[in-house]
Order: C-alpha cells, then sequence, then structure tokens
C-alpha cells in the first residue's frame, strides 16, 4: 500500500540508515568470564556505603598496594549508590572505576545500574578493555543484567558528528563481564536480556534520529529492517487511501498538512496459541510536531522529533518480545503523521468523523496525538478483537508538571491491568503514578456541533482530559490503560545510570516486564 518515492529519496535514507548501522556499531562488544582479578589495564570494582569493600575492591586494592583505598579515601568517597570515581594510573592498573552500591542488597535493578555506570563510563575512556568485577554468587545469572544495563548504559547517537583530527578514540573496545556463573550469564543474556536491550536501543535510535530522516513512511522502512527474519512477525502499514476508504478522518486529519503522508503501521508477533486474542500495544507516532495551525512556539520546537516515542516504544517492546520468542500474540500499532501547518492543514474548528462514526471537533491542532491514537484505536478494536489495549503517547504537557520525569502518568478504568502496569514499572525501572479520569472531565469535553471537542481549557487537568478523550474510543469492557509518557521520553541532565541523555526509550523495558510478569507467568 505504499506509493512510490522518488529515487533519489531512496538513496537518500539508504545512505542515511548505513550510517546509522554503522553508529550502532562503535561501542564497546560484550563477554563473558569467570571471576578472576586482571593484574594490570582497566578495571571496574563496587563499594557499598558503611560496609566492608567487596571482594574485588580488595583484590584490586591488594595488587595495588593499597593505593585504591588511598585514592578513595583521598577524593571522599562514600559509595552511595548511582555514584562513580573514575582513576587512573593506580598501582599497575591504567583505569580503576569505582561504582558505589550505597546500602542496598544486590538486586537485578542494582545490577543493571552498576553496567550502566560502567557503559557511560567506558563511552568517554580510550582502554581498549574494561573487566567488571563482580565476585558475589548470590543472584543467579548476574553478569546478564550488568550486562543489560551497559547496553543501555553505553547508547549513543553522533553518527552525523564528524570526527575532529587527533582526537583519541573513545568508546571502543570491549568490556568483559567476570562473575561467579559466566556460562549461565551468558546463556540468560542472549535468551532473554539481549532482545530486550535490543528493542531500547532500536527505539532510542528512532527518536534521536532528526525528523528529515525518520518520517511515517520511514518509520515502517526502519521497522521492516528490524524484524527482517524474524520468527511469526507479520507487518503491514496501511496508506491515506487504504484509510480513507476505513474512514479514518482523524489520522488522515493530523497528516493533511504536511507533504509526507500518514501511515498506519501494524506489526503483528504470533508467539502464543493459534487463535488467542493478542495483547495490543498502540503508540503515538507523531514524527514531528509543529502544532499545526496551532503552532508551539520556536523555543524548543527541535525537540519535537521525540514526539513518536510512543510509535517508537510499542515497536521495540514486540521486537523485544518477537526476539526472546515470548509466548504471547503481541501487536504493536504505530500511528504515524506528521503534524505541519499549510494551505492544506486542518483548522481550530473543523469536525472530524472517525472510523468508529463518532465526531469531535477541533479545538487545538497542537492536540493531535490524541487525535490519531483514536483511529487506531478503533481499527485495532475491530481487527484485532484484543486481549487488552495498551496506548503509549508524549501527550500533554500538564503530564511533565503533574509527575516531572520520575512518573510517567497511568490512567485506566481497570484496577487489575492498573496495578500490574505499575509494579511491572517499579519492576523495570520505568515507573508509573496512576492518575484519576474523573466523570467531569466529560464536561470539558462537551461541544454545541460534536460529539466531543478535542480538548478543554488550558487551565484544566489536560492529562486527565486528554485520557478522558480517547477512553470514548474504548468498548468499556476492555482492559485498557493510556500511558501519558512527555517527561519521560527525552531524558535531560542529570543522566540516569541506564539511560543516557536524549532518547530514553521509555515504555520498551516497561511493556516487557508487564508481560514476563503478569502475562508470560500466569501461562506456565
Amino acid at each position: 500500500m505504499f506509493a512510490h518515492r522518488p529515487a533519489v529519496a531512496r538513496v537518500l535514507f539508504a545512505c542515511l540508515a548505513s550510517l546509522a548501522a554503522f553508529a550502532a556499531q562503535a561501542q564497546r562488544s560484550l563477554d563473558f568470564e569467570p571471576y578472576a582479578v586482571p593484574r594490570e589495564g582497566a578495571v571496574a570494582v563496587t563499594l557499598p556505603r558503611d560496609a566492608a569493600p567487596s571482594a574485588a575492591f580488595a583484590d584490586v586494592d591488594a595488587i595495588a598496594g593499597g593505593a585504591l583505598a588511598r585514592a578513595v579515601a583521598n577524593a571522599g568517597f562514600l559509595g552511595d549508590r548511582g555514584t562513580l570515581l573514575n582513576l587512573h594510573g593506580v598501582g599497575p592498573y591504567t583505569q580503576v572505576i569505582v561504582l558505589g552500591t550505597g546500602t542496598d542488597a544486590p538486586s537485578p535493578r542494582l545490577l543493571e545500574d552498576i553496567g550502566g555506570l560502567v557503559g557511560q563510563a567506558g563511552v568517554l575512556s580510550a582502554a581498549p578493555r574494561i573487566d567488571v568485577l563482580w565476585s558475589e554468587a548470590s543472584l543467579p545469572a548476574a553478569g546478564a543484567h550488568l550486562a543489560l544495563g551497559l547496553e543501555l548504559g553505553q547508547f549513543t547517537f553522533r553518527q552525523y558528528r564528524n570526527p575532529k583530527p587527533g582526537q583519541p578514540v573513545l568508546g571502543q573496545g570491549s568490556v568483559v563481564l567476570r562473575t561467579a556463573d559466566a556460562e549461565a550469564s551468558r546463556s540468560a543474556w542472549a535468551a532473554q536480556w539481549q532482545p530486550l536491550a535490543e528493542g531500547v536501543r532500536f527505539a532510542r535510535q528512532l527518536v534521536s534520529e532528526p525528523a528529515n530522516v525518520i518520517y511515517p513512511e520511514s518509520f515502517v522502512e526502519r521497522a521492516r529492517a528490524a524484524f527482517e527474519g524474524t520468527d511469526k512477525v507479520r507487518i503491514e502499514a496501511l496508506d491515506e487511501q487504504a484509510m480513507a476508504e476505513l474512514g479514518m478522518g482523524a489520522m488522515l486529519a493530523v497528516g493533511q498538512g504536511s507533504a509526507r503522508p500518514p501511515r498506519l503501521l501494524v506489526i503483528r508477533y504470533d508467539g502464543g496459541r493459534r487463535g488467542e486474542a493478542p495483547l495490543v500495544f498502540v503508540g503515538k507516532g507523531i514524527t514531528f510536531d509543529t502544532g499545526g495551525i496551532s503552532i508551539k512556539p520556536a523555543q524548543d520546537m527541535w525537540r519535537m522529533k521525540y514526539d513518536m516515542t510512543g510509535a517508537a516504544s510499542v515497536s521495540g517492546a514486540v521486537l523485544a518480545l518477537a526476539k526472546r520468542g515470548a509466548a504471547v500474540n503481541a501487536v504493536a500499532i504505530a500511528a504515524l503523521a506528521e503534524n505541519m501547518p499549510s494551505g492544506t492543514a486542518t483548522r481550530p474548528g473543523d469536525v472530524i468523523r472517525t472510523m468508529s462514526g463518532q465526531t469531535f471537533e477541533i479545538m487545538s491542532t497542537d492536540a493531535e496525538g490524541r487525535m490519531v491514537l483514536v483511529d487506531a484505536i478503533a481499527w485495532a478494536q475491530r481487527e484485532l478483537k484484543p486481549r487488552l489495549l495498551i496506548d503509549i503517547a508524549t501527550l500533554t504537557g500538564s503530564q511533565v508538571t503533574a509527575l516531572g520525569d520520575e512518573y510517567a502518568g497511568l490512567f485506566s478504568r481497570h484496577d487489575e491491568l492498573a496495578a500490574q502496569l505499575q509494579a511491572a514499572g517499579a519492576a523495570s525501572g520505568e515507573e508509573v503514578w496512576r492518575l484519576p479520569l474523573h466523570p467531569s472531565y466529560a464536561k470539558d469535553l462537551e461541544s454545541p456541533i460534536a460529539d466531543l471537542r478535542n480538548g478543554g481549557s488550558s487551565a484544566r487537568a489536560g492529562a486527565g482530559v486528554g485520557a478522558f478523550f480517547i477512553a470514548a474510543w474504548v468498548a468499556p469492557e476492555l482492559p485498557w490503560a493510556h500511558l501519558d509518557i512527555a517527561s519521560m521520553a527525552w531524558r535531560d541532565d542529570p543522566a540516569l545510570p541506564t539511560v543516557p541523555l536524549g532518547a530514553s526509550g521509555y515504555g520498551v523495558r516497561l511493556l516487557d516486564r508487564f508481560v514476563r510478569d503478569h502475562i508470560e507467568s500466569g501461562q506456565r
């Protein structure tokens, strides 16, 4: 269903895609080896707060003749969780990375944070090899969680930057994870956690790309390339003609101001029982959001390339599920459009008829995310008969005001699903906070000429009103949740151990953990 694009555009996209592939390889490789302490080179060790040093720390310090302990004391480093001390020239070691673990007991989350900090330090290191030493044997496959954190922490997006002559080469080489159960860690990494890391990196890569590279058609091409050769996956993309035939007036309305036409991307993974209703994840995919006729201020508009994070994250989540062979049927739906002002753009005051037959009056063309989502959700219910539906979107500024960059906003009419997502957020590190769907929001959405308006007064509860609008297209009996991730999709200072600055890929780990803990676990 794709219109043919000019050959020069295809060549340009191919060149940019090859650059992206090259950049993805310019990172440290991973390996696993049994625990042992190198006598030179670059190493990473942990240090708890208010407790005896780890065995690895003590071993390295002994080889360094006490120089490590003296350097740590002189630096006033206390070992608080999430802190790092980077030392050079400690005895025979060219570099020693000391990682604080605080007072917390070992856990997968702690290991991922340790790995993430090593990854970030490794990006800035010229060492050809870094050995990460974890001497404890209390956690099974500890190296796999270190590896997950490392892969997430070392993510960078630099393929459009030319290296300056004479600068040292940083961030290349290898990292060796030395643990008590190296082979078990290697197996767990390959089977379970490397696919998740791949899904997160795929989402981050998409979000990081500029909007002249990623737009609805090229997003589809990237997805096809990422899933190529993956078992049990089917991909289709509805073009504007197909959407018009289906009556998707909301999708078409958002995209009609742009020279780049919208697409509805559907990625089906059939890993569960034949005929079993699928889990459906719907993502907002506004590849660039000017606000349309209701145009945004110029300040920080460059970041509106990130407005397709929901679409990138649901695609990355299903990529992770498919790559690890999860025993579920799952579908990612990316509602893709570019929101631009032009002579053909939708106007405030226009009335739109959606695929479901419901109509709405446009109060703001900058409330476009909910517009594309409702047609995608209507299509999903009619065509897929889902077991449950979760939509994820960078939807409102009021979510940022309410929750900052610590939590995504969670809205749901279904307590069990909401509780499961809250638990998955705590386990994965992508936390959510439940907010109300108050009946009074219906008043804010009343229209004198249509079934609803697409927004209410800006002084009111914008995140809740937006969620309430989306809920009007969801069957009341269908387990459904809406995740507003406006504050979580792009990380500003400070970075987190597993989330460097920039695109976070938020939602991939959350949805993967939700499936692991609350869907797959119930089928065992």
